[in-house]
């Protein structure tokens, strides 16, 4: 099947030849039919199938001269320029649409002067969204077109009053299309109240593709992790590589320590303002820095072509986004490379990771000074050798000064290595491992756990009631028992969010408190917590 197929619009069809696509993805083949004839629409699927071709090209094709004709709500200001670089390309040949990318982080006055220019689709996230709605400088009157894209996301994120408002403060005869990866509750009410009998088109999760991806996992202390990374970044060499951190101001920490090391390095997180971000972005997409630092929030919506290699400086706090992280790399035929850093707790963390994605991460030992020297070698005599073929005419005056200065080649590759090549000045500080812990423990032998001060700390296991199926992420829980119960961060280890319950690590101490959670209700149900073996 191609797109000839299934839309009869030629400038869509010419614009999609430019690009050079022609045959539609299982999605696309399933919703813009569908579309097209402007019923109603949940298209449940994962992130990378399609989507946005799959409810732009029939919306695109339907849109006709009046303004704020269609909305499409995405969760992130990155997601949100995302789609609107994606559907720009599909108006190559369609001048008369216009399109507007709304969000926050960005001043009020650039959007409006945009607004005014009437476009007929605006694309953005909710909360910019409502505040242009009180403002009166969007008017979705006309509204005939309202999309959700990865609406589990911006549930997640908060967003379920803002959608609401937005749903019932638009025009009831309209087409409401949802895209989703799961179907969670509030999903259930939007198509009960505020569609008409929607189409619900399924496709089914493929297998997890990581087989083009080497993954390798360093173990080392928590404190040693920044000394790591700067053995790997050296052993390694990567021209493009992202590093993840689960926090902002860790993202700031790693920056502020690599850039003082004099590597070319920027980051990004939800705080900087998006004049900031956009620098960032085009600063690593021109080549200007090599090294990209950001939180997974930040990192939605990009797209490198070409990127060598994904670190995980802290593990993600959830399975799915390993698989988003590592998914950046070994795009289009090419191999990928993710490496992982964990603690030696962490250890059943990096197993629930690896039965997630059905594929095993390669344990490396950490990288010696000699390992790194080496490595460097090669690189350099790699790089060398890829030059020999050059033309040396332009420099056939130098080379001849040369000759007659000494009339031993060695001797004059030995200064020129000596002068572009430094193989030993770099200090690195020793990395202390924790040993492994044993399989199993002798009978009365208490776990221990130590934080980054050393100060010991006796851990139980709890379980919770409330999982994914309520849309419970971590740091909802440390947030939510910090609020309600008044246990400390630094209190809670290992959180596994599982379907219908989460286990968590916790000091003694901190599930005392954690037990005020007993009866309090999140999201329909009645929290019961309880005291486990072992997670």
């Amino acid at each position: 099947m191609t797109f000839k197929d299934i839309i009869n619009d030629e400038e869509i069809l010419n614009a999609l030849e430019a690009i050079n696509i022609s045959k539609p993805s299982e999605i696309q083949s399933a919703a813009i039919p569908l579309m097209l004839t402007g019923v109603d629409l949940i298209g449940q699927a994962q992130t990378g199938t399609g989507k946005t071709f799959a409810y732009g090209i029939p919306t695109l094709i339907n849109t006709t001269n009046k303004p704020f004709e269609t909305l499409i709500l995405c969760p992130t200001r990155e997601l949100s320029i995302q789609v609107s670089k994606e559907l720009k390309k599909l108006l190559t040949f369609k001048h008369r649409i216009k399109i507007a990318t709304i969000y926050g982080g960005e001043s009020y006055e650039r959007q409006i002067r945009e607004l005014k220019n009437r476009p007929q689709i605006i694309v953005g996230t909710p909360g910019r969204i409502i505040d242009h709605m009180e403002r009166k400088t969007i008017d979705f009157s006309n509204l005939k077109h309202l999309v959700l894209d990865e609406a589990d996301e911006m549930l997640k994120m908060g967003f379920q009053d803002d959608l609401e408002t937005i749903l019932h403060d638009t025009p009831k005869e309209r087409q409401t299309v949802l895209f989703s990866a799961t179907m969670p509750d509030f999903i259930k009410k939007v198509a009960l109240h505020y569609q008409n009998n929607p189409e619900h088109i399924v496709i089914k999760k493929k297998s997890l593709t990581v087989e083009a991806i080497k993954q390798e996992v360093y173990y080392c202390k928590r404190e040693s992790k920044m000394d790591l990374l700067i053995r790997i970044l050296d052993l390694s060499g990567f021209n493009s590589c992202i590093i993840f951190s689960n926090t902002k101001s860790k993202v700031d920490e790693i920056v502020s320590t690599l850039q003082k090391n004099k590597y070319l390095v920027d980051g990004l997180h939800g705080d900087l303002k998006q004049g900031v971000r956009d620098r960032v972005m085009n600063s690593f997409r021109d080549g200007n820095i090599n090294i990209l630092v950001c939180t997974d929030v930040a990192a939605r919506g990009i797209d490198i072509k070409g990127l060598e290699a994904i670190i995980n400086y802290d593990l993600p706090l959830e399975d799915e986004l390993y698989v988003h992280r590592i998914g950046r790399t070994g795009r289009a035929g090419n191999e990928g490379h993710s490496i992982s850093f964990a603690t030696e707790s962490e250890r059943r963390k990096v197993s629930f990771i690896e039965r997630f994605t059905k594929s095993k991460m390669i344990e490396m030992p950490i990288p010696s000074k000699e390992d790194i020297i080496h490595a460097r070698m090669q690189a350099y005599f790699k790089n060398v050798c890829s030059h020999l073929e050059d033309p040396i005419e332009p420099n056939m005056a130098l080379i001849n000064k040369f000759a007659k200065l000494h009339n031993d080649p060695a001797q004059l590759v030995n200064a020129l290595i000596a002068m572009s090549f430094n193989s030993s000045s770099k200090e690195y500080r020793e990395i202390y491992v924790a040993k492994k812990k044993p399989e199993g423990r002798l009978k009365g032998d208490r776990e221990r756990k130590y934080d980054t001060k050393g100060k010991e700390k006796n851990y139980v296991y709890a379980h919770l009631n409330i999982g994914k199926k309520e849309l419970l992420r971590p740091q909802i829980l440390v947030s939510l028992a910090g609020r309600v119960a008044g246990v400390r961060k630094e209190n809670i280890g290992d959180i596994v969010i599982r379907k219908s319950g989460t286990d968590l690590e916790i000091t003694r101490q901190g599930f005392n408190y954690l037990m005020k959670l007993q009866g309090h209700e999140y999201n329909g149900t009645i929290i019961k917590v309880s005291k486990i073996k072992s997670m």
